[in-house]
Protein backbone atom coordinates (compact mmCIF):
# COMPACT_ATOMS: atom_id res chain seq x y z
CA UNK A 1 0.00 0.00 0.00
CA UNK A 2 1.45 3.38 -1.07
CA UNK A 3 2.13 5.93 1.64
CA UNK A 4 0.66 9.42 1.64
CA UNK A 5 4.08 10.79 0.81
CA UNK A 6 4.15 8.73 -2.40
CA UNK A 7 0.69 9.90 -3.50
CA UNK A 8 1.16 12.41 -6.35
CA UNK A 9 -2.12 14.12 -5.42
CA UNK A 10 -0.72 15.25 -2.05
CA UNK A 11 1.15 18.56 -2.05
CA UNK A 12 3.19 19.33 1.03
CA UNK A 13 3.92 22.92 1.91
CA UNK A 14 5.05 24.82 4.98
CA UNK A 15 2.50 27.38 6.24
CA UNK A 16 4.07 30.43 7.87
CA UNK A 17 2.56 33.73 8.94
CA UNK A 18 4.23 37.08 9.26
CA UNK A 19 3.41 39.91 11.62
CA UNK A 20 1.43 42.66 9.99
CA UNK A 21 0.54 46.21 10.97
CA UNK A 22 -3.11 46.97 10.20
CA UNK A 23 -4.52 50.49 10.35
CA UNK A 24 -7.99 50.79 11.84
CA UNK A 25 -9.10 54.40 11.40
CA UNK A 26 -8.91 57.32 11.71
CA UNK A 27 -11.94 57.18 9.41
CA UNK A 28 -13.58 54.00 10.68
CA UNK A 29 -17.09 53.75 12.14
CA UNK A 30 -16.05 51.40 14.96
CA UNK A 31 -13.42 53.80 16.32
CA UNK A 32 -16.18 56.14 17.55
CA UNK A 33 -14.54 59.22 16.10
CA UNK A 34 -11.28 60.21 14.48
CA UNK A 35 -9.12 57.68 16.32
CA UNK A 36 -6.38 55.68 14.62
CA UNK A 37 -5.60 52.24 15.99
CA UNK A 38 -2.53 50.41 14.70
CA UNK A 39 -3.02 46.67 15.17
CA UNK A 40 -0.03 44.33 15.25
CA UNK A 41 -1.38 41.02 14.07
CA UNK A 42 -0.20 37.49 13.38
CA UNK A 43 -2.84 36.21 11.00
CA UNK A 44 -6.15 37.01 12.70
CA UNK A 45 -4.64 37.22 16.19
CA UNK A 46 -3.92 40.67 17.63
CA UNK A 47 -0.74 40.96 19.71
CA UNK A 48 -0.70 44.73 20.28
CA UNK A 49 -2.86 47.80 19.74
CA UNK A 50 -1.44 51.31 19.66
CA UNK A 51 -3.80 54.27 19.77
CA UNK A 52 -2.85 57.44 17.88
CA UNK A 53 -4.60 60.62 19.00
CA UNK A 54 -4.58 64.22 17.90
CA UNK A 55 -6.86 64.22 14.85
CA UNK A 56 -9.48 66.33 16.68
CA UNK A 57 -7.29 68.57 18.80
CA UNK A 58 -8.75 72.08 19.15
CA UNK A 59 -6.63 73.74 21.89
CA UNK A 60 -9.66 74.00 24.19
CA UNK A 61 -7.58 74.35 27.35
CA UNK A 62 -5.47 77.17 25.89
CA UNK A 63 -8.63 78.94 24.76
CA UNK A 64 -9.91 78.66 28.35
CA UNK A 65 -6.94 80.76 29.45
CA UNK A 66 -8.11 83.62 27.22
CA UNK A 67 -11.82 83.67 28.15
CA UNK A 68 -13.84 84.20 31.30
CA UNK A 69 -15.34 81.05 32.91
CA UNK A 70 -18.81 81.78 31.49
CA UNK A 71 -17.41 82.36 28.01
CA UNK A 72 -15.66 78.97 28.11
CA UNK A 73 -18.89 77.03 28.75
CA UNK A 74 -19.54 76.44 24.99
CA UNK A 75 -16.13 74.78 24.70
CA UNK A 76 -17.07 72.24 27.37
CA UNK A 77 -20.14 71.37 25.29
CA UNK A 78 -17.82 70.19 22.55
CA UNK A 79 -15.73 67.88 24.71
CA UNK A 80 -18.15 65.05 25.37
CA UNK A 81 -20.71 66.27 22.86
CA UNK A 82 -23.00 63.32 23.64
CA UNK A 83 -23.25 64.47 27.28
CA UNK A 84 -22.79 68.22 26.96
CA UNK A 85 -25.01 69.00 29.96
CA UNK A 86 -22.72 66.91 32.16
CA UNK A 87 -19.67 68.76 30.81
CA UNK A 88 -21.34 72.09 31.61
CA UNK A 89 -22.02 70.84 35.13
CA UNK A 90 -18.43 69.78 35.79
CA UNK A 91 -16.95 73.14 34.77
CA UNK A 92 -19.65 75.14 36.56
CA UNK A 93 -19.06 73.28 39.84
CA UNK A 94 -15.29 73.73 39.56
CA UNK A 95 -15.66 77.50 39.14
CA UNK A 96 -18.19 77.64 41.98
CA UNK A 97 -15.74 75.76 44.20
CA UNK A 98 -13.13 78.45 43.54
CA UNK A 99 -15.68 81.21 44.19
CA UNK A 100 -17.11 79.39 47.24
CA UNK A 101 -20.51 80.02 45.69
CA UNK A 102 -23.56 78.46 47.35
CA UNK A 103 -26.45 77.30 45.18
CA UNK A 104 -30.09 77.27 46.21
CA UNK A 105 -31.81 73.91 46.75
CA UNK A 106 -33.95 74.48 43.66
CA UNK A 107 -30.88 75.00 41.48
CA UNK A 108 -29.31 71.78 42.77
CA UNK A 109 -32.39 69.70 41.97
CA UNK A 110 -32.67 71.32 38.54
CA UNK A 111 -29.08 70.27 37.83
CA UNK A 112 -29.79 66.70 38.94
CA UNK A 113 -32.77 66.47 36.57
CA UNK A 114 -30.82 67.81 33.60
CA UNK A 115 -27.60 65.87 34.20
CA UNK A 116 -29.40 62.54 34.68
CA UNK A 117 -31.41 63.11 31.50
CA UNK A 118 -28.04 63.72 29.83
CA UNK A 119 -26.81 60.39 31.23
CA UNK A 120 -29.77 58.56 29.70
CA UNK A 121 -29.28 60.26 26.32
CA UNK A 122 -25.58 59.41 26.34
CA UNK A 123 -26.11 55.76 27.27
CA UNK A 124 -28.77 55.44 24.55
CA UNK A 125 -26.20 56.49 21.96
CA UNK A 126 -23.66 54.11 23.50
CA UNK A 127 -26.12 51.23 23.33
CA UNK A 128 -27.33 51.96 19.80
CA UNK A 129 -23.85 52.56 18.38
CA UNK A 130 -22.59 49.38 20.06
CA UNK A 131 -25.22 47.45 18.13
CA UNK A 132 -23.91 49.00 14.91
CA UNK A 133 -20.35 48.03 15.84
CA UNK A 134 -21.44 44.41 16.11
CA UNK A 135 -23.56 44.36 12.96
CA UNK A 136 -27.15 45.05 14.00
CA UNK A 137 -28.97 48.20 12.91
CA UNK A 138 -32.34 48.08 14.68
CA UNK A 139 -31.17 49.01 18.23
CA UNK A 140 -29.59 52.16 16.82
CA UNK A 141 -32.96 53.31 15.47
CA UNK A 142 -34.76 52.42 18.71
CA UNK A 143 -32.19 54.32 20.77
CA UNK A 144 -32.27 57.47 18.67
CA UNK A 145 -36.07 57.47 18.64
CA UNK A 146 -36.08 57.83 22.44
CA UNK A 147 -33.06 60.14 22.53
CA UNK A 148 -34.87 62.61 20.28
CA UNK A 149 -37.55 62.97 22.94
CA UNK A 150 -34.91 63.94 25.52
CA UNK A 151 -33.47 66.45 23.06
CA UNK A 152 -36.96 67.92 22.66
CA UNK A 153 -37.01 68.50 26.42
CA UNK A 154 -33.56 70.09 26.32
CA UNK A 155 -34.60 72.30 23.43
CA UNK A 156 -37.54 73.58 25.44
CA UNK A 157 -35.27 74.33 28.38
CA UNK A 158 -32.41 76.07 26.57
CA UNK A 159 -33.13 76.25 22.83
CA UNK A 160 -30.42 73.79 21.72
CA UNK A 161 -30.30 70.08 20.95
CA UNK A 162 -26.61 69.13 21.09
CA UNK A 163 -24.40 71.89 22.52
CA UNK A 164 -26.43 73.53 25.24
CA UNK A 165 -24.40 75.98 27.38
CA UNK A 166 -27.30 75.67 29.83
CA UNK A 167 -25.67 74.91 33.19
CA UNK A 168 -23.30 77.80 33.91
CA UNK A 169 -21.21 78.99 36.90
CA UNK A 170 -23.74 80.35 39.36
CA UNK A 171 -26.71 78.29 38.21
CA UNK A 172 -28.40 77.97 34.81
CA UNK A 173 -29.29 80.29 31.97
CA UNK A 174 -33.03 80.00 32.67
CA UNK A 175 -35.59 78.19 34.77
CA UNK A 176 -37.47 75.20 33.40
CA UNK A 177 -40.47 76.43 31.37
CA UNK A 178 -44.05 75.99 32.52
CA UNK A 179 -45.34 72.46 31.93
CA UNK A 180 -41.84 71.05 31.39
CA UNK A 181 -41.94 68.72 34.39
CA UNK A 182 -45.22 67.18 33.21
CA UNK A 183 -43.73 66.53 29.77
CA UNK A 184 -40.65 64.99 31.37
CA UNK A 185 -42.77 62.66 33.51
CA UNK A 186 -44.81 61.67 30.44
CA UNK A 187 -41.57 60.78 28.66
CA UNK A 188 -40.33 58.68 31.59
CA UNK A 189 -43.62 56.76 31.78
CA UNK A 190 -43.47 56.01 28.08
CA UNK A 191 -39.74 55.25 28.06
CA UNK A 192 -39.48 52.87 31.01
CA UNK A 193 -41.30 49.91 29.37
CA UNK A 194 -39.29 50.40 26.16
CA UNK A 195 -36.06 49.46 27.97
CA UNK A 196 -37.20 45.84 27.97
CA UNK A 197 -37.15 45.96 24.16
CA UNK A 198 -33.46 46.91 24.22
CA UNK A 199 -32.73 43.93 26.43
CA UNK A 200 -34.56 41.68 24.00
CA UNK A 201 -32.69 43.12 21.02
CA UNK A 202 -29.22 43.04 22.58
CA UNK A 203 -28.69 42.04 26.22
CA UNK A 204 -30.22 38.56 25.97
CA UNK A 205 -29.55 38.10 22.24
CA UNK A 206 -27.46 34.94 21.78
CA UNK A 207 -25.37 36.45 18.97
CA UNK A 208 -24.69 39.58 21.01
CA UNK A 209 -23.65 37.45 23.99
CA UNK A 210 -21.24 35.43 21.83
CA UNK A 211 -19.67 38.65 20.52
CA UNK A 212 -19.25 40.27 23.96
CA UNK A 213 -19.14 37.61 26.70
CA UNK A 214 -15.61 36.65 27.83
CA UNK A 215 -14.16 39.21 25.39
CA UNK A 216 -11.87 42.04 26.54
CA UNK A 217 -11.85 40.89 30.16
CA UNK A 218 -10.54 43.60 32.52
CA UNK A 219 -9.86 42.66 36.12
CA UNK A 220 -10.65 45.09 38.91
CA UNK A 221 -6.92 45.52 39.56
CA UNK A 222 -6.24 46.35 35.91
CA UNK A 223 -9.10 48.86 35.83
CA UNK A 224 -7.76 50.65 38.90
CA UNK A 225 -4.13 50.56 37.70
CA UNK A 226 -5.04 52.22 34.41
CA UNK A 227 -7.25 54.85 36.05
CA UNK A 228 -10.45 53.60 34.41
CA UNK A 229 -13.66 55.12 35.76
CA UNK A 230 -17.41 55.12 35.26
CA UNK A 231 -19.20 52.09 33.78
CA UNK A 232 -15.84 50.69 32.61
CA UNK A 233 -14.66 50.54 36.24
CA UNK A 234 -17.97 49.36 37.68
CA UNK A 235 -18.22 46.72 34.94
CA UNK A 236 -15.14 45.14 36.54
CA UNK A 237 -16.85 44.97 39.92
CA UNK A 238 -15.38 48.09 41.58
CA UNK A 239 -18.01 49.81 43.72
CA UNK A 240 -17.17 53.49 43.13
CA UNK A 241 -19.36 56.36 41.96
CA UNK A 242 -18.59 60.05 42.51
CA UNK A 243 -22.27 60.87 43.03
CA UNK A 244 -21.85 59.01 46.31
CA UNK A 245 -18.08 59.07 46.88
CA UNK A 246 -17.02 62.45 45.43
CA UNK A 247 -16.42 65.88 46.94
CA UNK A 248 -19.09 67.55 49.05
CA UNK A 249 -19.87 70.28 46.51
CA UNK A 250 -20.94 67.52 44.10
CA UNK A 251 -22.37 64.85 46.42
CA UNK A 252 -24.58 67.37 48.22
CA UNK A 253 -26.58 67.60 44.99
CA UNK A 254 -27.59 63.98 45.63
CA UNK A 255 -28.04 64.26 49.41
CA UNK A 256 -31.08 62.27 50.49
CA UNK A 257 -31.60 60.64 47.09
CA UNK A 258 -32.29 56.90 47.12
CA UNK A 259 -30.06 55.22 44.56
CA UNK A 260 -27.70 52.29 44.47
CA UNK A 261 -24.42 52.22 42.56
CA UNK A 262 -24.76 49.82 39.62
CA UNK A 263 -22.07 47.22 40.25
CA UNK A 264 -22.16 43.44 40.54
CA UNK A 265 -22.31 42.15 44.11
CA UNK A 266 -22.53 38.43 44.90
CA UNK A 267 -23.17 37.71 41.24
CA UNK A 268 -26.10 40.12 40.94
CA UNK A 269 -26.71 43.73 39.97
CA UNK A 270 -29.30 46.11 41.39
CA UNK A 271 -32.58 45.39 39.53
CA UNK A 272 -30.98 42.25 38.09
CA UNK A 273 -34.21 40.37 38.84
CA UNK A 274 -36.22 42.71 36.59
CA UNK A 275 -34.03 42.27 33.53
CA UNK A 276 -32.08 39.49 31.80
CA UNK A 277 -29.71 37.76 34.25
CA UNK A 278 -25.98 37.56 33.69
CA UNK A 279 -25.41 34.82 31.06
CA UNK A 280 -23.23 31.89 32.12
CA UNK A 281 -20.74 32.67 29.34
CA UNK A 282 -20.06 36.17 30.68
CA UNK A 283 -17.05 36.90 32.89
CA UNK A 284 -16.97 39.89 35.24
CA UNK A 285 -15.04 42.68 33.52
CA UNK A 286 -15.84 41.64 29.95
CA UNK A 287 -17.57 43.65 27.21
CA UNK A 288 -20.99 42.30 28.13
CA UNK A 289 -20.73 43.53 31.73
CA UNK A 290 -19.62 47.03 30.69
CA UNK A 291 -22.65 47.21 28.39
CA UNK A 292 -25.01 45.89 31.07
CA UNK A 293 -23.88 48.45 33.64
CA UNK A 294 -24.90 51.26 31.27
CA UNK A 295 -28.28 49.66 30.62
CA UNK A 296 -29.04 49.45 34.34
CA UNK A 297 -27.77 53.00 34.91
CA UNK A 298 -30.48 54.19 32.52
CA UNK A 299 -33.11 52.65 34.82
CA UNK A 300 -31.40 54.12 37.87
CA UNK A 301 -31.35 57.58 36.25
CA UNK A 302 -35.13 57.41 35.75
CA UNK A 303 -35.62 56.88 39.49
CA UNK A 304 -33.26 59.75 40.35
CA UNK A 305 -35.00 62.13 37.91
CA UNK A 306 -38.39 61.39 39.46
CA UNK A 307 -37.04 62.10 42.94
CA UNK A 308 -35.42 65.32 41.69
CA UNK A 309 -38.62 66.53 40.04
CA UNK A 310 -40.56 66.04 43.28
CA UNK A 311 -37.93 68.00 45.22
CA UNK A 312 -37.64 70.71 42.58
CA UNK A 313 -41.40 71.31 42.70
CA UNK A 314 -41.32 72.08 46.42
CA UNK A 315 -37.86 73.67 46.73
CA UNK A 316 -37.37 77.30 47.64
CA UNK A 317 -35.10 79.83 45.97
CA UNK A 318 -34.42 80.54 42.32
CA UNK A 319 -32.92 78.36 39.61
CA UNK A 320 -29.50 79.96 40.12
CA UNK A 321 -28.54 83.24 38.51
CA UNK A 322 -25.30 82.98 36.47
CA UNK A 323 -22.28 84.90 37.71
CA UNK A 324 -21.44 88.12 35.90
CA UNK A 325 -19.59 87.65 32.65
CA UNK A 326 -16.63 89.77 33.82
CA UNK A 327 -16.64 88.83 37.50
CA UNK A 328 -13.11 88.63 38.88
CA UNK A 329 -11.97 85.33 40.33
CA UNK A 330 -10.26 85.07 43.72
CA UNK A 331 -6.60 84.08 43.69
CA UNK A 332 -6.17 80.35 44.11
CA UNK A 333 -6.91 77.05 42.42
CA UNK A 334 -9.68 74.49 42.36
CA UNK A 335 -10.06 70.98 40.98
CA UNK A 336 -13.27 68.98 40.87
CA UNK A 337 -14.35 65.68 39.35
CA UNK A 338 -17.93 64.73 38.52
CA UNK A 339 -19.48 61.42 37.48
CA UNK A 340 -20.14 61.95 33.78
CA UNK A 341 -21.70 59.13 31.70
CA UNK A 342 -18.21 57.94 30.71
CA UNK A 343 -16.58 58.27 34.10
CA UNK A 344 -14.76 60.83 36.19
CA UNK A 345 -14.52 64.12 34.29
CA UNK A 346 -12.26 66.57 36.07
CA UNK A 347 -11.75 70.31 35.63
CA UNK A 348 -8.89 72.38 37.06
CA UNK A 349 -8.72 76.16 37.26
CA UNK A 350 -5.97 78.46 38.54
CA UNK A 351 -6.65 82.16 39.08
CA UNK A 352 -4.28 85.08 39.59
CA UNK A 353 -7.11 87.39 40.63
CA UNK A 354 -8.35 88.46 37.20
CA UNK A 355 -11.60 87.65 35.43
CA UNK A 356 -9.75 85.34 33.02
CA UNK A 357 -8.16 82.19 34.52
CA UNK A 358 -4.38 81.82 34.48
CA UNK A 359 -4.63 78.05 33.84
CA UNK A 360 -7.43 75.75 32.69
CA UNK A 361 -7.14 71.99 32.50
CA UNK A 362 -9.49 69.06 31.87
CA UNK A 363 -9.06 65.45 32.96
CA UNK A 364 -10.75 63.17 30.44
CA UNK A 365 -12.49 59.98 31.54
CA UNK A 366 -12.36 58.55 28.00
CA UNK A 367 -8.60 59.12 27.75
CA UNK A 368 -7.90 56.90 30.76
CA UNK A 369 -10.46 54.32 29.65
CA UNK A 370 -8.85 54.14 26.21
CA UNK A 371 -5.37 53.63 27.69
CA UNK A 372 -6.20 50.02 28.56
CA UNK A 373 -7.07 49.06 24.97
CA UNK A 374 -3.75 47.32 24.17
CA UNK A 375 -3.89 45.17 27.29
CA UNK A 376 -7.52 44.20 26.65
CA UNK A 377 -6.94 43.34 22.99
CA UNK A 378 -3.86 41.14 23.37
CA UNK A 379 -4.60 37.67 22.01
CA UNK A 380 -8.06 38.48 20.63
CA UNK A 381 -9.23 38.33 17.01
CA UNK A 382 -9.29 41.36 14.72
CA UNK A 383 -13.09 41.01 14.63
CA UNK A 384 -13.20 41.49 18.42
CA UNK A 385 -11.56 44.94 18.30
CA UNK A 386 -14.83 46.81 17.50
CA UNK A 387 -16.51 44.97 20.39
CA UNK A 388 -13.78 46.00 22.83
CA UNK A 389 -13.54 49.64 21.68
CA UNK A 390 -17.33 49.98 21.67
CA UNK A 391 -17.57 48.60 25.21
CA UNK A 392 -15.29 51.45 26.40
CA UNK A 393 -17.76 53.99 24.91
CA UNK A 394 -15.17 56.66 24.17
CA UNK A 395 -15.80 60.12 22.70
CA UNK A 396 -12.87 61.65 20.87
CA UNK A 397 -13.95 65.24 21.49
CA UNK A 398 -13.24 64.65 25.18
CA UNK A 399 -9.86 62.96 24.54
CA UNK A 400 -8.54 65.49 22.01
CA UNK A 401 -9.03 68.84 23.67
Amino acid sequence: MASVADDPRVIEFDVRTDEMLVNMGPQHPATHGVLRLVLRTDGEIVSEVEAHLGYLHRCAEKIGENLTPRQWIPYTDRMDYLAAMNMNLGWALCVEKLLEHQLSEKAKHLRVIISELGRIASHLVGMGAYGLDLGTFSPFLYAFREREKILDLFEEACGARLTYSYITPGGATADLPSGWLQKCEAFLEQFEPVIQEYHTLLTSNSIFIKRTADIGVMSAEMAVDYGCTGPVLRGSGVDYDLRRDGEDIYTEMYDGYAFEVVVQKDGHYPRDHDYPPVPREAVLGDCWHRFYVRMLEVVQAIDIIRQAMDRYSTATGDWGVPIKLTQKLPKGEAYLETESPRGQMGFYIVSDGNAIPWRVRARSSSFCNLSVISNLSRGCLIADIPAIVGSLDIVMGEIDR
